[in-house]
């Protein structure tokens, strides 16, 4: 009777929402690890998020020149192409966790991301687990909310 009880209480609590994502995030070269890689000189990030569907734009300035990516995903777990890289997009609880891989002269290369938006808002911390043929490697980007003129959030323009 108690475990009918508590089965039913908890099955009537709401589920707690995903993170919204969404903002113009500048990478904090301070705070992020590169380990043995250069880090970009520049990172800006845009993201539109109305779960499940996931866009970004990132526009990264360093050694090897400028380079603007667009990537979709949903974050219900569906497959997703991105040009080369084939990948997902799901939520393990307040994470997001984005899992790619791509054919890269004969090998593949695979990626494991996890999202955590801090509890005010304003950090989006990137955890990533890279694998390449010789070895593995984690980087670690944290990612600052730009403030829009008068207080909002924007859109970029990159």
């Amino acid at each position: 009777m108690i475990r009918t009880l508590v089965v039913t209480i908890l099955s009537a609590l709401p589920l707690a929402a995903a993170p919204n994502l969404s903002g113009n995030w500048v990478l904090n070269l301070a705070k992020s690890q590169y380990g043995q890689f250069p880090a970009p000189q520049v990172m800006m990030r845009q993201i539109q998020h109305k779960d499940p569907a996931l866009s970004m734009s990132t526009y990264q300035k360093g050694a090897q020149g400028e380079v603007t990516t667009e990537l979709k995903y949903t974050t219900d777990g569906k497959p997703a192409v991105n040009g080369e890289n084939k990948g997902s997009a799901h939520w393990e609880k307040d994470k997001l966790v984005i899992e790619t891989s791509r054919d890269y002269k004969g090998s593949t290369l695979t990626q494991r991301e996890e999202w955590t938006l801090s509890a005010d808002g304003k950090t989006l911390t990137i955890a990533a687990h890279v694998k390449l043929p010789n070895g593995e490697f984690d980087v670690k980007q944290v990612f600052e909310k730009a403030p829009a003129p008068g207080g909002g959030t924007a859109r970029a323009n990159f």
